[in-house]
């Protein structure tokens, strides 16, 4: 089963995507909010995948976050709502906001999206309400102790550094200052290797 796809994009539209993979093309389908952060055509692409597989076919959905896959697995675990209709769903509504009106049983911001009657809103809330309060939590979670990607780069750099007997206030010293100076993050190797030679300086 196919999970995650990495190639080259080189057809897009606002229904679904073909990503080239060493030579073959795998056409995935997204919702909106994917579509919207697709790179331009003949560019590098990864996308979270959900394979789909019926009797007739196997069809692939794509999605920007590991986030928005695990919402649409949530919402085709909801009877009567099968995959076109989910993807539907996370065109007109982002994930985080989806989870948190399901958790919060409101019913009037689901029926506000196009496609989604009171039957089946009452139905997302009955039947996923509880998973919906959890992955909220865990989202919340997550957001409090993540760390940006730069900010990461930086503490890696730092405990390397000590860690080979440096002092702390002279690596934090050199540490910023190529961070600052720099015209776009560095990679964790460059930052070393640059810390390295300040440092030897």
């Amino acid at each position: 089963m196919i999970a995650r796809i990495s190639g080259i994009l080189v057809q897009k539209s606002v229904t679904h995507c073909v990503v080239d993979v060493h030579g073959t093309g795998y056409r995935i389908i997204v919702p909106l909010s994917t579509f919207y952060e697709l790179p331009e055509e003949n560019q590098p692409v990864v996308l979270h995948v959900h394979t789909h597989v019926r009797e007739d076919a196997i069809n692939l959905y794509g999605f920007h976050t590991g986030m928005e896959r695990e919402v649409f697995q949530l919402m085709i675990s909801v009877s009567g709502i099968g995959p076109k209709l989910a993807v539907n769903i996370l065109s007109g509504i982002a994930a985080g906001e989806l989870i948190r009106a399901v958790a919060g049983g409101d019913l009037k911001r689901l029926t506000g999206i196009p496609g989604v009657g009171r039957k089946t809103a009452e139905r997302m809330i009955l039947e996923l309400k509880d998973k919906a309060a959890k992955l909220d939590r865990d989202e919340v979670a997550a957001g409090k102790v993540a760390v940006k990607p730069g900010e990461q780069v930086k503490e890696d750099a730092l405990s390397a550094l000590v860690n080979l007997g440096y002092k702390g206030s002279a690596v934090k010293d050199a540490v910023d200052r190529i961070v600052r100076e720099a015209p776009e993050p560095p990679s964790l190797d460059r930052l070393l290797k640059q810390a390295l030679r300040v440092l030897a300086g």
